[in-house]
């Protein structure tokens, strides 16, 4: 798995592939963790095919807050199938290569999921302050053109990031080394591996995620602090309760997604190490996909409904 590619398989200097050394040196863990994640995956498939499927087709759940729940369920899906697959690879080839342009696509096409996804929830926590600090208002604030708008918008910063983060990454030669020591292809590990000088590269990669995670973060943040307020202010006990429970699942993704990232890049560079990055990446990358349909769909009431009619239609269907 850590062998170097012999450079005469190089056009010049220039490496052509990549060996991606995956989650796990240890030969004795390669056939268990395959069936892990192998299973992980198709949980992350069916999971987020199903709420796509189920908040398209129902129409009792035409609404905005389940439109963004699509995208969301859209992205999750995109990212983890941009990773997975060839991470599955690792665990069953002695070496898990991958060339050069589809080392440029696996990243370009999981840095516009992620950076996607950032702002979708950003906007899915701007979607629940205009629900219950204006509920009158919340289907003329939120109409479709409005909620396009802001998902079109999600999508084109996402790729806007992603071509700056593909044009610093690959700009660098790649001459000494072919051994990324992650699962996938990432810009910093990349870079490590880089033969010419990285920092600038590195310094607008690293301020881009900054932007994007601190901006994002802050969106969320101050959506739900006025949530708050509002909340406090209702004299109903069940009032109070009922906001909270139409926030209830997309808090819950929110802290496990941005606490992952957080985790990632506020550790002390001391600390640092391309080792932990790939347990919290493992953790970002394939678990919160699986878990994002279940959060959103074990406790929301009206999920559970639409699929409970779902699932009567079909079975008319074929009975």
């Amino acid at each position: 798995m850590t062998e170097m590619i012999d450079l005469n398989e190089t056009t010049g200097c220039q490496v052509t592939e990549f060996i991606l050394m995956g989650i796990t040196n240890y030969p004795e863990l390669q056939g268990p963790l395959f069936v892990v994640f192998f299973l992980n995956y198709m949980v992350t498939v069916v999971g987020n095919l199903g709420l796509i499927i189920l908040t398209s087709v129902d129409a009792h759940i035409n609404t905005p807050m389940y439109f963004f729940l699509r995208h969301l369920a859209f992205v999750d899906l995109g990212y983890s199938t941009a990773i997975g697959p060839k991470m599955l690879v690792s665990f069953i080839e002695e070496k898990n290569i991958i060339s050069y342009n589809g080392c440029m696509m696996q990243l370009f096409f999981f840095g516009v999921f992620v950076a996607s996804e950032l702002f979708i929830l950003s906007v899915m926590a701007y979607d629940r302050y205009v629900a219950i600090c204006k509920p009158l208002l919340y289907m003329v604030i939120m109409s479709d053109r409005v909620c396009w708008i802001l998902v079109v918008i999600s999508y084109l910063y996402g790729i806007m990031v992603c071509l700056v983060v593909i044009t610093e990454t690959f700009t660098s030669s790649f001459c000494e080394s072919n051994i990324i020591k992650h699962f996938y292809c990432d810009s910093l590990p990349l870079l490590s591996i880089a033969c010419s000088d990285t920092s600038e590269a590195e310094l607008i990669i690293m301020t881009f995620a900054a932007f994007s995670l601190v901006s994002s973060l802050l969106i969320v943040l101050f959506s739900y602090m006025l949530i708050l307020v509002a909340i406090l202010r209702m004299n109903s006990a069940e009032g109070r309760y009922k906001a909270f429970s139409t926030c209830g699942s997309h808090l819950t993704g929110v802290v496990i997604f941005y606490g992952t990232l957080l985790f990632m890049y506020l550790q002390p560079q001391s600390s640092h190490s391309f080792d932990t990055d790939k347990m919290a990446s493992v953790f970002y990358t394939l678990i919160i996909p699986m878990l994002n349909p279940l959060i959103y769909s074990l406790r929301n009431k009206e999920v559970k409904g639409a699929l409970r009619r779902l699932f009567k239609k079909s079975c008319k269907l074929f009975l």
